[in-house]
């Protein structure tokens, strides 16, 4: 099957190439990138030399240049997605987008917290947002999948259980989470270069952060009731990687125990789902998995939950392909049984 990658030159777009390329039943057609267009991929990330030597295209032909595609990744910033979506709808092809355009599902949130005009809101209901785990049905059938934000990939999997259960109060949800600095893209800013980073651990978008009303929208669906929680994000010194520690208040009669069961047989038959007694970034580095660890503060009676992913993989392209199997009725896990390299 033939897919193609618009906007290569990032750091979901090098990560999709890195997993496509073993991806049996996949041939990479084209890789879109306008400021790039004429160059080798491989000249720009010079880990693909001698392995994958396409050309980037351009933009200015794209109803000719993919025509060919089943399938297209959309790896491009917000704004950027929603301007590509029905052009190639109406050109028939299947759209994983790997951008925030249609995660919400009101727009009016989304021009809130992007402060954007949404230009194709006319494809919001349409979209099926991609978290394999809760929505897989919805994916199977879909021809535009949202793929989730990392730091919400973390929250809603981390809480998942709970709010199945109704376990917990609402109310009391905090998420403190962290990210390695690739989360903010490949290109470089005056807050990501290196001696800001380096030796450094701050917090950032307290209360504002863009992934907020998307966390927001799909607990409230688990819960089935409006959910409003504290989510504060944090940028450390390293290159890739997610954690999320996440508190709420349990509000039943439950041993750690029964909890880890719980969350055991919620996450049964999900294969890129780990429970574990103690989460470490390295563990999922370079991988599609998240890993999950439960503990019950009996002194506070609170909830604990801790949660890993690669922001790079499970947070974004790993995800997007687990995806991209769904909709095209393959294996799960095709291309995508990764280990994560250790030390």
């Amino acid at each position: 099957m033939k897919v193609s990658i618009v906007g290569g030159s990032g750091y979901t777009g090098i990560e999709l190439i890195r997993i496509l390329l073993n991806h049996p039943k996949v041939e990479i057609d084209k890789i879109v990138s306008e400021s790039n267009k004429g160059k080798k991929v491989s000249e720009l990330f010079q880990n693909l030399k001698n392995i994958f030597e396409k050309e980037f295209i351009g933009v200015s032909n794209l109803e000719v240049e993919l025509k060919d595609s089943e399938y297209i990744f959309l790896a491009v910033p917000h704004k950027a997605a929603m301007e590509y979506v029905p052009m190639l709808l109406k050109m028939g092809k299947k759209v994983i987008d790997l951008s925030a355009d249609f995660r919400i599902d009101d727009f009016e949130v989304y021009e809130q917290w992007y402060k954007e005009n949404h230009v194709a809101k006319e494809y919001l209901e349409e979209a099926v947002y991609g978290l394999p785990e809760l929505n897989r049905e919805k994916i199977k059938k879909a021809r535009l999948v949202a793929n989730p934000g990392c730091y919400p990939t973390t929250v809603i999997l981390g809480l998942a259980p709970l709010l199945s259960e109704k376990l917990i109060d609402i109310n009391t949800i905090i998420s403190d989470s962290k990210s390695g600095v690739s989360g903010a893209g490949k290109k470089c800013t005056a807050t990501t270069h290196f001696s800001e980073t380096n030796e450094n651990f701050k917090a950032y978008g307290i209360a504002s952060h863009r992934h907020t009303p998307e966390i927001e929208q799909e607990l409230s669906k688990l819960a089935k009731k409006d959910i409003i929680i504290s989510f504060t994000p944090h940028l450390i010194p390293m290159t890739r990687g997610m954690l999320s520690t996440i508190y709420s208040n349990l509000i039943s009669e439950q041993t750690e125990e029964e909890i880890v069961e719980l969350y055991k047989t919620f996450y049964k038959n999900e294969k890129f789902v780990r429970i574990v007694e103690v989460v470490q970034t390295k563990n999922v580095r370079g991988s599609n998995f998240i890993d999950i660890a439960v503990k019950l503060d009996k002194r506070t009676n609170r909830i604990i939950v801790t949660s890993a992913i690669d922001n790079i993989t499970k947070g974004a392209s790993g995800q997007a392909i687990q995806n991209f199997n769904i909709m095209a009725g393959f294996n799960e896990m095709e291309g995508l049984n990764l280990i994560g390299y250790l030390p």
